[in-house]
């Protein structure tokens, strides 16, 4: 339990380093933000879904998915990505590192191999015509619908094996959509666990024999969490949050191991009708079980319905950070909001943009400084993929 003067002193700072409530108090090194992926460049309509890792030797790596026919979810999308040797300053060439070939290729959730150093990237995908709201109702034909993939890199992302299929390993009978992350996983680095790879995921399932329902219903989306202790090799599915009662509808989720050990889960309410639009719980075991079932966080009622990232910083004092957009009606004015009681509240530490913003995702830069992968435009939140360095203290 951090010292509640000790915890006011570091929201004075944070929100002194934050001002306007940030306007581009840049973080040391020169450059306050960059912009690694820009939609109609690279060959791509439209770039989204923002994944973000620093590797054992520095880099840091930005996923996307490049959209070649536009915003859209379906279609012939890849999976990019950029690296940088500079925390973000400057950008290599784009390379793909999972074709869609005419299919939907997506949901990139990497995360670095504590015991190896390795890049282990799990993305899903489906069939490029196809729409979510089709699986949901189970009208994908065979081959069509989601599968999910893993690959690695052991040479600080230059370079990713080919996708190699663990659906089965994964799912459950009657699941129909299923979506890692989106954004970084977590790599455990304390605990009983230590060295497990958590990937937060969501899913959907199908409704029971005799409903009336199709399965499209929000009421199906549900929670869970896979994970590999041998550097993703072989994956085991966790927990999951199979209510489905339309009061809570876990969707698109991100994870941050505390620094007591337990593993906090922050995931989109998909239209439930719990107040607010942010759930959360905690798993004591490393992702296998859950302490609760998803319940409303009041702290950040503020977010509409849309991802979000989480990042617990290293150090006895670090805070839970939580980035995604300020307006509860809108997609803009991304945010970040820190907590000191683990997750338990969280205060509001200042705006990155009052434009148009929608997904995020967070990464440690070093011990005082985080960046943040976001979606963020002039009159649309996605047409660029901005990166922004800030100072914490």
């Amino acid at each position: 339990m951090i010292p509640r003067s000790r915890s006011l002193l570091a929201s004075l700072v944070l929100l002194t380093s934050l001002t306007v409530r940030m306007p581009a108090h840049a973080a040391p090194g020169g450059c306050g933000s960059s912009e690694p992926y820009v939609s109609g460049q690279g060959g791509y309509a439209v770039y989204r879904i923002p994944a973000v890792v620093k590797t054992r030797h520095g880099t840091v790596l930005a996923f996307a998915e490049g959209r070649r026919g536009g915003a859209g979810d379906t279609g012939d999308i890849d999976v990019v990505l950029r690296r940088s040797t500079d925390d973000g300053c400057t950008w290599g060439p784009l390379t793909v590192v999972t074709a869609g070939r005419g299919h939907t290729r997506g949901n990139p959730a990497p995360v670095i191999d504590p015991r190896t150093g390795a890049v282990v990237l799990v993305t899903c995908a489906n069939g490029g015509t196809v729409t979510e709201a089709q699986i949901m109702r189970g009208e994908a034909a065979p081959g069509q619908g989601r599968r999910v993939f893993v690959q690695r890199s052991w040479d600080d992302g230059r370079r990713f094996t080919a996708p190699l299929d663990i659906t089965a390993q994964v799912t459950r009978p009657g699941w129909r959509w299923y979506a890692t992350g989106p954004g970084h996983a977590l790599a455990l680095t304390r605990g009983p666990h230590s060295g497990r790879l958590v990937i937060p995921a969501n899913h959907s399932a199908a409704p029971r024999p005799g409903s009336r329902d199709t399965g499209r219903e929000p009421r199906y989306y549900g929670g869970h969490a896979l994970y590999s202790d041998d550097g993703g090799r072989h994956w085991h599915l966790g927990f999951v949050d199979g209510g489905y009662d339309g009061v809570t509808n876990a969707n698109e989720t991100s994870a941050a191991q505390l620094p007591d050990g337990r593993v906090y889960f922050s995931a989109r309410d998909q239209n439930g009708t719990a107040p607010g639009n942010r759930l959360d719980t905690y798993s004591s075991d490393g992702g296998r079980t859950l302490d609760r079932p998803y319940a409303p966080q009041p702290a950040l009622n503020a977010v509409p319905v849309v991802q979000g990232s989480v990042l617990q910083m290293r150090g006895p004092w670090g805070p839970l950070l939580f980035s995604g957009p300020s307006v509860p009606t809108a997609r803009r004015a991304l945010a970040l909001w820190d907590s000191t009681d683990a997750g338990r509240t969280f205060t509001g530490l200042g705006t990155l943009t009052r434009r148009p913003a929608a997904y995020s995702d967070l990464v440690q830069l070093t011990p005082g400084t985080v960046g943040v992968l976001y979606e963020t435009g002039a009159e649309s939140p996605y047409e660029t993929l901005t990166f922004r360095r800030i100072r914490l203290s």
